[in-house]
């Protein structure tokens, strides 16, 4: 049966495997998550890292990579730094997590000299499927910004309405919904003013391509009887598409509750440096890392042809 993801996947037929660098795919699980997008032509694999620790781990999940591109470095912090390096220099279009902390990984792409700055800040986006919802949406922030101010938050918002429109085209604005506790600013509440504030700041075009409102509660911003109920006159209200949440913690529990206990299909993608990455987990499926290759591959396209700044 078609899954509402599925979308994503197909996206991909028509466009070249992009070449991917591997930060440090010294486990198993990690070569065999390359492995499995390279089966499905969505990446061609750089592997960066210690080569023999990575060719010890290949021999462990009995993947081949005879044919891989591997590039020697001592340690996990000059994998990192290597990636990045090959990601500015235009030799891979994608970097992929593989075992070591993010916090490394990041470090690495946000330096002042890596070359892959933009604007914006980087962030973290969730898309995701449940069948409980007519339609797959974003959560954003759920892994990357801890406590993100107001133009912090503006530049999540951004990041994950170009996502949307990389996905899902320029048909119609993406619906943005900032998460509070209430629907109502309260001065106590520092997620309803900036709720607010976002607001504002799209009326002046600060934040562009969507209609957001906010605050709204979770249950009003994607269910439309529960905004009826609490007389909320919105086009956002009750159909959103893009769900922002007030810090990493709110929206770590609810893509993992969404994840966990309702089945959701989540794939994950760091956007707002010059190339896509990819934030595998160990507790991913075949089916989320494939997705959040995918993900990568069509916002490296974009891009490539001028799509995304």
């Amino acid at each position: 049966m078609s899954r509402q993801t599925d979308v994503i996947l197909d996206l991909c037929r028509t466009l070249p495997p992009t070449r991917t660098a591997i930060v440090h795919p010294v486990k198993p699980n990690v070569i065999e998550a390359a492995e499995e997008a390279a089966r499905e032509r969505l990446i061609v694999p750089v592997l960066v890292g210690p080569a023999a620790r990575i060719t010890a781990a290949a021999k462990e999940a009995s993947v081949d990579i005879a044919g891989w591109e591997i590039v020697d470095t001592e340690h996990s912090h000059a994998a990192a730094a290597k990636a990045a390096e090959l990601a500015a220099s235009h030799h891979v279009g994608a970097i992929m997590k593989g075992s070591l902390h993010t916090d490394e990984l990041l470090g690495a792409i946000v330096r002042a000299d890596s070359g892959l700055r933009t604007e914006r800040r980087i962030s973290h986006c969730y898309l995701m499927s449940i069948g409980s919802y007519p339609k797959p949406f974003i959560i954003t922030d759920a892994a990357v910004n801890i406590l993100p101010e107001l133009l912090v938050k503006a530049d999540i918002v951004q990041n994950a309405v170009d996502l949307w429109r990389v996905v899902f085209g320029d048909e119609r604005p993406a619906k943005v919904a900032v998460l509070a506790a209430v629907e109502t600013v309260n001065p106590k509440m520092q997620a309803t003013l900036d709720a607010a504030a976002l607001c504002k700041m799209a009326d002046r075009r600060q934040i562009t391509d969507c209609l957001i409102d906010g605050p709204l509660a979770f249950d009003n911003a994607i269910n439309v009887e529960a905004a009826r109920e609490k007389g909320i006159v919105s086009q956002v209200a009750g159909d959103a598409d893009i769900l922002v949440v007030p810090d990493i913690e709110a929206g770590n529990m609810l893509a993992k509750q969404l994840t966990f206990l309702g089945g959701a299909e989540a794939a994950g993608i760091v956007l707002g440096a010059r190339v896509p990455v990819i934030l595998t987990s160990r507790a991913d499926n075949e089916r989320a890392r494939l997705l959040s290759a995918a993900l990568a591959v069509l916002l490296a396209d974009a891009r490539a042809k001028g799509r995304l700044k």
